[in-house]
């Protein structure tokens, strides 16, 4: 692989990493609405890691190697927030991010095969 490849493959990787890693940095983001915050933050939780699943998947074109990256990326997140003053890491946290990673490489799988079936249907016959 080409190094402007592997470099366009992973920079979006790196840097959507970063962003989550940013936000877990922020000591408090409740929003004083009660329950709505907690469905928003879980929201928000699996949001950016279905990001980071379908990221990693376009870059290792592994299913299992970017789902394996991206829940250890999520341990990590978790124990990162746990030294961030008003944070916790917690389990059910690297689980709903798990999930948002699975989602994630699922839709780029998914995407893949279709992008497939357009190919063949599409190519000249023999």
């Amino acid at each position: 692989m080409s190094r402007s490849r592997a470099v366009s493959l992973w920079l979006p990787v790196v840097l959507w990493a970063g962003v989550i890693f940013a936000l877990s940095s922020i000591p408090s983001l409740a929003t004083g609405l009660g329950t709505w915050d907690f469905f928003l933050r879980k929201t928000a939780h699996l949001a950016e890691y279905a990001i980071l699943g379908g990221l990693l998947a376009r870059a290792t074109g592994r299913a299992f190697s970017a789902t394996l990256l991206g829940v250890v990326y999520a341990c990590t997140d978790e124990i990162h927030q746990s030294f961030v003053t008003g944070r916790a890491g917690r389990p059910v946290d690297v689980a709903i991010d798990a999930a948002g990673v699975l989602i994630g490489v699922l839709v780029v799988q998914e995407l893949r095969g279709r992008r497939r079936v357009l190919a063949a249907q599409h190519s000249p016959r023999t």
